[in-house]
């Protein structure tokens, strides 16, 4: 059987996508990652794939007079590579519903906190700030509202005396590392079924 592909789209400094190439190389992860979509020509995540031999395409947002139109292009990179699977990898743009409903239930995201608590741009910080006990990661696939949809894999990570936002970040992004990569295959494989706003992994 054909190894199923995916697009990785990311904007920073793809510590996930590099977890995601390596589990690709020791066949922890069953798939081929045919492109790697970046909004940010600065993102060090589009060295990390150049370095794998991977395809890599930037979007400069400013040439598009709307988000879906951003979106549009982005679909026409994604249909060009073959990708059956989106992966979000620290990309910093929230989708038009235009694209969550045209690839429903085939884009994943991966979120540094127990969703649904501490969505945005900053869980970790938020965690802190708030002075929970434990936090966590989740996995999930994205539909129209930010940091919202349903619910593939969590795993709480907890919050130290004298945590900073690096240090608990460093211990979040381990855990990252260590889901998204799993929680690919379990898409990729059909383990995964919907059912309203609840996901079972069979």
């Amino acid at each position: 059987m054909p190894v199923p592909a995916i697009a990785v789209c990311c904007s920073g400094q793809g510590t996930n996508l590099q977890a995601i190439i390596e589990a690709v190389r020791s066949r922890r992860l069953r798939a081929r990652i045919s492109v790697v979509v970046s909004d940010n020509p600065r993102a060090v995540a589009i060295l990390r794939a150049r370095a794998a031999r991977i395809p890599t395409v930037v979007i400069d947002p400013r040439r598009f007079s709307s988000k879906e139109a951003f979106d549009r292009s982005l679909s026409r990179i994604v249909e060009a590579s073959g990708a059956k699977l989106i992966v979000l990898a620290g990309f910093m743009r929230i989708l038009s519903g235009w694209f969550v409903r045209r690839y429903a239930r085939r884009i994943l995201n991966i979120h540094p906190a127990l969703l649904p608590s501490f969505p945005g741009c900053h869980g970790a910080r938020d965690a802190l700030r708030h002075g929970v006990k434990v936090t966590g990661v989740t996995v999930h696939l994205v539909d129209s509202k930010v940091d919202h949809g349903p619910v593939l894999l969590q795993e709480p990570v907890p919050v130290m005396e004298g945590d900073t936002e690096e240090t608990l970040l460093a211990r979040i992004h381990r855990v990252e590392h260590r889901l998204y990569p799993r929680a690919i295959q379990r898409v990729l494989s059909g383990r995964v079924k919907v059912a309203g706003r609840r996901a079972f992994i069979r």
